[in-house]
C-alpha cells in the first residue's frame, strides 16, 4: 500500500531513495538479478538511507554504485514522499528525478542487476516491474 499521508500505526523500518533518470521523454530502469528479492523485475535506481547520510547524498551514492553514473547530490530534484506498507514491513520511500542531455554509458553492477533499458512512461507500466513501480510512474507522470 502507498500513501501520501502516513498511516496509523506506522512503523518504518527504513528510509529508501530513488530516482527518475530522464532523458529525451524516456526513463532509465534496471533489472534486478534473479537471486534478490522480487529477482528479474524493473525498477528505478533505488536504495536504502545509510545511518549518518542525508537523502540526496544516499541517492548520489546508490546511483553512481547501481549505475556506475555520477551526480551530485544537488543535482536531484525532490518529487514526492510516500509511506509504504509491505505485508512484513512498512519503509518511507523519497523519489527524486533528474534530467540528463546526452544518454551516458550505464554500467550496471551485476551483482544486483542483470540489465538495464530506457523506456517510455507507458511502456514502463507493461513490464514485469518491481512493487509499486507502476504507483510511482503514474504519480511521476501524471498518467
Amino acid at each position: 500500500m502507498f500513501s501520501g499521508e502516513e498511516p496509523e500505526d506506522f512503523d518504518p523500518e527504513m528510509e529508501v531513495v530513488s530516482c527518475f533518470i530522464e532523458h529525451d521523454g524516456e526513463m532509465l530502469l534496471l533489472q534486478r538479478q534473479d537471486h534478490k528479492p522480487q529477482g528479474g523485475t524493473w525498477g528505478m535506481p533505488a536504495g536504502k538511507i545509510d545511518d549518518g547520510e542525508n537523502k540526496r547524498e544516499a541517492l548520489s551514492r546508490e546511483v553512481k554504485e547501481e549505475t556506475g553514473l555520477e551526480f551530485s547530490p544537488e543535482s536531484f530534484d525532490h518529487f514526492e514522499t510516500v509511506y509504504v506498507r509491505y505485508p512484513s514491513y512498512d519503509f518511507v520511500y523519497h523519489m527524486f528525478y533528474v534530467s540528463i542531455d546526452e544518454r551516458q554509458n550505464v554500467r550496471v553492477n551485476p551483482e544486483e542487476h542483470k540489465g538495464f533499458g530506457w523506456f517510455e512512461p507507458q511502456e514502463a507500466m507493461n513490464l514485469r516491474s518491481i512493487r509499486g513501480l507502476d504507483k510511482c510512474v503514474e504519480m511521476f507522470y501524471d498518467l
